[in-house]
This record gives C-alpha cells, sequence and structure tokens, in this order.
C-alpha cells in the first residue's frame, strides 16, 4: 500500500515530538495533533497542522498514529484508555509508540491491537532534541517486519538509523540498552570536564583532543560543550531520565542481570530530582557533581 496520502495523527508534541511531527508536515503530509498541554502545538498548527481536542477524535480521523508522550502510564492511557487508540481507531490502523516504555507495556498492547485488527509497533528514540531537529534519530523497532516495512517511509522523515530489532517489545528492550550505556558514560563526561577545569585546562581545547578517541561518545560531543556554556536547559528531561532508568532497572532484575553502572546514575540523578532540578536537561548532573568535595 502507498502511505504518501495517508492522515497522520501525532500525539506528544513535547521537546522532541515537535520537531518530529514537522518533518512529516514538511513532506506534505496532512497532519493531525494533540498535546495535553495545546500552546505546545501552536507552532506546528501555525504551519498548517490541524489540532484535535482529544485522542479519541484524532485515532478515529488517521491512518497512521504516531506517540511521543512522557511515560508509561500516559502509554498505557493513551492507548489502553476508554477513550484511547484501540478503542477509537479504525480497522487496519498503523499505530507507531516512540515514547521511551516498558517493554511489557509494548507487548501488551501489541497483543490487544491484534484482536482488534489494529497494527501497531514500538520504536523509541535516540539522539536527543538535535536529532529530533536533524531528523537523524535512531529508531529501535519492535513488531512484525510487514508493519514495519509498511512505516518505514514515515519513520525515514525523522531518523537515519531505523533497525526492526524483532517482535513486540523488542524496540523498548534496545532503547533499555541505549539509556544503560548513557547511564554510566554521562558520569564520566561530567567528571572528565570538571577534572579539566580544575587542571587549569581549557575545557573546549581537550574536547578537541578527547571526543575524536577513544573516549567520544554522543554525550561527550553534544552534551559537554553545554555544561561548559552552563546550558542545562532539556534537550532530554532529567525526569524522563529517571522513568527510563527505573524501567531499565526493573527489566534486568526481571533477567537477574547486575547493573551498577546504572544504578549509581539513578542515585545520582534522583539527588537532582530532590533538588527540583527534574525539568533541567540531563546534562545538569554537571551541577551535582561540580558541588561535591572529594574525601580520602
Amino acid at each position: 500500500m502507498n502511505n504518501n496520502h495517508k492522515t497522520i495523527g501525532f500525539i506528544g508534541t513535547g521537546v522532541m515530538g515537535k520537531s518530529m511531527a514537522g518533518h512529516i508536515l514538511n513532506e506534505g503530509h496532512k497532519l493531525l495533533v494533540y498535546n495535553r498541554t495545546q500552546s505546545r502545538a501552536k507552532e506546528l498548527v501555525d504551519k498548517g497542522a490541524v489540532w484535535i481536542e482529544t485522542v479519541g477524535e484524532l485515532a478515529e480521523q488517521s491512518d497512521i498514529i504516531i506517540t511521543m508522550v512522557g511515560y508509561p502510564q500516559d502509554v498505557k492511557e493513551v492507548y489502553l484508555g476508554e477513550e484511547g487508540i484501540l478503542n477509537k481507531a479504525k480497522k487496519g490502523t498503523y499505530a507507531i509508540d516512540m515514547t521511551t516504555s516498558s517493554p511489557i507495556l509494548a507487548r501488551d498492547i501489541h497483543s490487544q491491537a491484534i484482536e482488534r485488527g489494529i497494527h501497531t509497533l514500538d520504536a523509541p528514540v535516540s539522539g536527543g532534541d538535535v536529532g529530533a531537529q536533524q531528523a537523524k534519530l535512531a529508531i529501535m523497532v519492535g513488531g512484525l517486519k510487514e508493519d514495519f516495512d509498511y512505516v518505514k517511509p514515515i519513520l525515514e522523515l525523522m531518523g537515519t538509523n531505523i533497525v526492526l530489532q524483532g517482535g513486540p517489545g523488542s524496540g523498548q528492550h534496545t532503547k533499555m540498552c541505549n539509556q544503560i550505556a548513557i547511564a554510566s558514560n554521562m558520569i564520566g563526561v561530567c567528571e572528565a570536564i570538571l577534572y579539566a577545569e580544575k587542571a587549569g585546562l581549557d575545557p573546549n581545547v581537550v574536547l578537541q583532543s578527547i571526543e575524536t578517541g577513544a573516549a567520544g561518545s554522543w554525550s561527550l560531543s553534544n552534551l559537554a560543550p553545554r555544561m561548559i556554556k552552563g546550558d542545562f536547559e532539556p534537550g532530554f528531561y532529567i525526569k524522563h531520565f529517571i522513568k527510563d532508568m527505573k524501567i531499565a532497572i526493573e527489566s534486568a532484575e526481571e533477567m537477574k542481570l547486575y547493573t551498577p553502572g546504572l544504578r549509581l546514575a539513578k542515585s545520582l540523578y534522583e539527588k537532582l530530582e530532590e533538588d527540583k532540578k527534574e525539568n533541567k536537561g540531563t546534562q545538569a548532573l554537571y551541577l551535582l557533581l561540580a558541588n561535591q568535595v572529594a574525601t580520602v
């Protein structure tokens, strides 16, 4: 089938969702949008998107639905609620959840969707606000291959590294691998920048040397410069990262897997949450470590 003339509904137009939906709109698709805070969809509506008052109405009118919401409980409500996608979407609709959520929930949604003739995929992303703005997100997909093949042209409007990882839930499991790798890496990035500053070096010059070597990472190249500038605004919220780490720990425990680095990172970010910094970007871990004094 051809999805060039389909109506696409987008639920969740926050920091990343707004940019992702914008690429779909720019390609000429008819775009319906819904967000709990309507003002966050204004920019898209001004560019030609159509505001829809409820999730249910959007589901009824869409051929392909993309969700990019905050927490697993939001995903559950949007998909499984009385006025949610599975109860309101027409048979044959494709629904793609791009939220980082629970693998177990993704499988549950898929099994209930099949009973209603609805196609679902879990497709969480990585790349932060920069990746979303540049349409260079990594998209990790779980679901049936034929469903993946159908929606891939839409996913290609938002990302460049799009991989079908396996069946339902596999995209979410892959995103947990991503978040586990980032969690410990962020500690190292913060410590490296703080070390450079304490040693009297220019951290920007240090970055020139280390970001292309063995220490190189996305966080080092994209978030360390923000730390140095004192920019702690969210490309990815601390509160959402804590949510992701909780899911990862729960999944790891289910598999009897020991993850000390992940647990340490979560405990540090929870201190930032206690300090009311949950709406800062993940690079704000720098602030916590900068205020600590080493004891021997």
